[in-house]
């Protein structure tokens, strides 16, 4: 594996802010709106449904930029980021693989990031590349940014349908990330496990994976099957072979067919 691309909201990013921040401006309980978001997600919706549960008429762009006319904007720093993002960035670096950040985000998101320091050789958001997930073209850039093969990038995701399937569907090697509402709610479904190569619990499995991927036998111990235990821990999903069924993949590798989640 030369290249392991990130997502960034629940991949490398806690949403808390992000939704107490929304509820704050609303004028709800972070709880109501949280119950909102779990429930989106189980429904395969946008979590962005939940807020127009609440506001039904409401543009979210528009009260994007109301937020940040009133000085209530995007706001990120060291304590929004999930615990293992240095540690596992750091350790791909050292260990020789390009470290890519790309994730649906607004271009204020991409100068946080970027402020941050993070041990990464390029940090992008889809506002600045004008094209956002799930959309092909998005990770067409992707794979321009590599510096890889898709067979040799793996994006890392915890969203199915924003990160796994298009991911996927434009040949690129993927692990599922159980974190966040969606990756955990979503993780045992039929078409995640059957599309996902590698299926992780945190990011500082992804050594470990670039060890099974390159053969490093020795350095750590080898990643396991999803299908030898069932954990789908660091392991192969069971759709990597050539199998029919949704997440099936060609010989080439590339994806063959994803019957998609409810909604999603």
């Amino acid at each position: 594996m030369e290249t392991i691309v990130l997502g960034i909201g629940e991949t490398l990013v806690r949403d808390d802010r992000h939704w107490a921040s929304w509820a704050n401006w609303l004028g709800v309980p972070a709880h109501t709106l949280s119950a909102l978001v779990g429930a989106a997600v189980a429904q395969g919706r946008d979590a962005t449904d939940a807020l127009r549960v609440l506001r039904p008429d409401m543009d979210v762009d528009e009260a994007y930029l109301a937020r940040v006319a009133a000085g209530r904007g995007e706001h990120l720093d060291e304590s929004d980021l999930y615990p293992d993002v240095r540690p596992a960035l750091a350790e791909l670096r050292a260990a020789g693989v390009r470290v890519v950040v790309a994730g649906n985000g607004t271009v204020r998101a991409g100068e946080l990031l970027r402020a941050l320091d993070l041990p990464a050789d390029l940090v992008v958001t889809s506002d600045e590349w004008g094209v956002r997930k799930p959309d092909p073209a998005f990770f067409a850039r992707v794979v321009e940014v590599s510096g890889a093969e898709p067979a040799a990038t793996l994006y890392v995701g915890d969203h199915p349908a924003d990160d796994l399937f298009p991911a996927a569907a434009a040949g690129l090697r993927t692990a599922h990330l159980r974190r966040g509402p969606y990756g955990h709610w979503w993780a045992e479904h039929p078409d995640v496990v059957g599309t996902a190569d590698f299926r992780v619990d945190a990011l500082t499995e992804l050594a470990g994976v670039v060890d099974a991927v390159g053969g490093e036998a020795g350095r750590r111990p080898p990643a396991r099957p999803a299908s030898e235990d069932g954990s789908g821990r660091v392991g192969a999903g069971s759709g990597s072979g050539g199998g029919s069924g949704s997440g099936s993949r060609t010989e080439g590798g590339r994806l063959a067919r994803v019957s998609h989640l409810r909604g999603l």
